[in-house]
This record gives C-alpha cells, sequence and structure tokens, in this order.
C-alpha cells in the first residue's frame, strides 16, 4: 500500500487509511481555497438580499401596502436584479420578493410594497 499525501501540504500522512489532511489547518486552509470563490459570490449575494429586505422593511409598515417611486428605493441602495422569489396573481401580476416583503411594479416608476405574514410561520 503506498504512502498518502496531505492533499494541502503533500506531507506524507500517518494514521487512518482513509486520513486526507495531516491536521487541522491543512483542512481548512484547502477548503478555504477549494470553496472561497463561490463562498464569496454566495456571502455577496446574501448581503445584497439583506440590504433589499431591510430596505423594503424600512418603507413597508407590516398591517397595510404602500406606494414608493423607484428614485427613493434605487436612493437607499436597493437592488432590483435581486430577489428571493416571485409571486403571480390571477391578475398577471408579478410580485418580487425578499424574503416577506415584496414589491409590485405600478408602472411610471412607482412601486407597491407589502409584507406578507404568511412567510412567518410559529415553530
Amino acid at each position: 500500500m503506498g504512502n498518502k499525501e496531505c492533499l494541502s501540504c503533500k506531507k506524507t500522512l500517518i494514521g487512518r487509511a482513509d486520513k486526507k489532511f495531516c491536521d487541522k489547518q491543512c483542512r481548512n486552509e484547502f477548503n478555504n481555497l477549494q470553496y472561497g470563490i463561490s463562498n464569496n459570490y454566495i456571502r455577496k449575494v446574501n448581503r445584497i438580499l439583506r440590504k433589499n429586505r431591510s430596505i423594503l422593511a424600512e418603507h413597508c409598515p407590516l398591517d397595510r401596502s404602500i406606494k414608493i417611486s423607484k428614485k427613493e428605493l434605487v436612493k437607499d441602495g436597493f437592488s432590483f436584479e435581486y430577489f428571493t422569489n416571485n409571486y403571480v396573481t390571477k391578475a398577471n401580476k408579478t410580485y418580487h420578493f425578499c424574503y416577506e416583503y415584496g414589491y409590485l411594479d405600478l408602472e411610471n416608476d412607482y412601486f407597491a410594497l407589502v409584507y406578507n405574514k404568511a412567510y412567518i410561520k410559529n415553530e
């Protein structure tokens, strides 16, 4: 049986037959290099989604919908390209949601903001 090498530092491994790394540091360095780029992208998108949700929450009361200008949302840093899901009504209107807060394009650069409490469930 041949000697196995650490996947990170290439030192000869001693111990279990299924061992892949010589220590925790090598395992962490390998995984950080392996998954760093995709994890950075995910972190970036999650940061944008959290910011969008925060902006919607700041402007939208929990008990009713409101009308707001696109200019005001953009001024606050809202990114319209990022949302968590869509909801299409029977009237074929599409709401974009950032978690439990949504917006509907009303045309003429105005949006209706809504809060969907059905997303929040007691566990």
